[in-house]
């Protein structure tokens, strides 16, 4: 049996999660040469174990700018290298200003004049990455570039890039590396991170400088990936027969987008690389082999959640899901994309009173570790 697959050849991949909690939870697959584990134990003991490291990124034909931004990025370091990223991470996320979702939302529906609309285009694309880039203060006209540009930087992060994606990545990387170490340069507190950073870890200030640039465009690139995701399929849930709740209650549509989360989230599986033999239920996981923490289906494991395939928004342990990864891992982005998404879906539904989804069968991208709707269209009435 193949543990790869890709999302948009599938109709419901849970069925096969199930199977294999079921059956194999630690699963070797011959063809692939991975080891795949399901269970929400196996899972957690891969993201918080020490020897299990993040692949490197093939970097093939990468140029002077796509190199930087691939080897700083904190999602895809170890050891020391993941701590400098990782710091620098969160610094940009402790300036970030608080910026009305509602404006920018504003914004994209005045400029659109119909009544039937893509959701995935005009909304799941744009206002992540727009509601960093306004956060920090990037100018109009950097936003505007920054997010019509992004969508070819995401395959960075992908383990296998076909020619094209990487000419793609080439072609880009230098002027969005170029106009963001720009701006960030501007920002008042810069200076003294970056010399603070230098100094904590002994490397060199225009290495720090390349770590904080980089992990700024790591942000963005999860934002216009993950947070299209989430989106997508929380309003996907909310259209939901079997979900019934007040749309326009905030504390109610948060705790969808925690649920949606846990039971259809927007990156089914992460990768990593044994560092050295790994002892995992009674198997040897040998050095350099690679493994599959398929968080998905970790998220509907009986022995962690009550009722998993039942989508429970009052679940008391929702939150404990794996869709951020766990331990020193776990994405940054977490509180961020939950409340973008629960502003998003407050605002759609107290602006437009009749709204209903026109196509219930949901296309997925051409994509192995993230299930993501190719377009999601509504009509939208007063």
């Amino acid at each position: 049996m193949s543990t790869l697959f890709l999302q948009s050849e599938i109709k419901n991949p849970y069925s096969l999660y199930h199977k294999m909690l079921e059956e194999s939870p630690m699963y070797w697959d011959e063809s692939h040469k991975i080891w795949a584990v399901y269970s929400y134990k196996y899972c957690t003991e891969i993201l918080n174990h020490k020897k299990a490291y993040i692949p490197a990124v093939s970097e093939n034909s990468f140029n002077e700018y796509a190199l930087k931004i691939s080897r700083n990025l904190a999602r895809l370091s170890n050891g020391v290298q993941h701590e400098i990223a990782k710091e620098s991470a969160f610094i940009v996320f402790s300036y970030m200003k608080n910026i009305g979702i509602d404006s920018i939302l504003s914004e994209l529906f005045h400029n659109n004049n119909n009544t039937e609309i893509n959701w995935v285009e005009l909304v799941c694309k744009k206002l992540p990455v727009l509601t960093v880039l306004k956060s920090l203060g990037f100018t109009d006209d950097d936003s505007f570039f920054i997010s019509k540009n992004i969508e070819p930087l995401i395959k960075i992060m992908q383990p296998n890039k076909k020619s094209e994606d990487i000419e793609a990545i080439n072609a880009i990387s230098e002027k969005m590396y170029v106009i963001i170490e720009k701006h960030i340069s501007s920002i008042s507190f810069y200076e003294n991170a970056i010399t603070a950073i230098s100094t904590k870890y002994g490397i060199s200030y225009q290495e720090t400088k390349s770590v904080f640039v980089s992990n700024l465009i790591g942000l963005f690139i999860q934002s216009y990936d993950a947070g299209r995701g989430l989106l997508s399929n929380a309003l996907l849930q909310c259209f939901s027969k079997e979900n019934s709740f007040k749309k326009t209650d905030k504390t109610q549509i948060q705790k969808l987008v925690v649920e949606t989360l846990r039971f259809d989230p927007p990156i089914h599986n992460t990768r990593r690389i044994a560092a050295e033999d790994i002892q995992l239920n009674n198997s040897t996981i040998k050095q350099n082999e690679t493994i599959l923490v398929v968080l998905a289906a970790a998220n509907r494991d009986d022995r962690q959640f009550e009722n998993p395939t039942i989508f429970d928004t009052e679940r008391t342990n929702n939150q404990e899901h794996l869709t951020f990864g766990i331990g020193g891992h776990m994405c940054l982005a977490k509180y961020f994309s939950i409340n973008l998404a629960t502003e998003a879906l407050h605002y759609l539904f107290c602006n437009f009173k009749n709204i209903s989804i026109l196509d219930h069968e949901i296309e997925y991208e051409s994509l192995i570790n993230a299930r993501l709707p190719k377009a999601i269209w509504i009509s939208i009435y007063n």
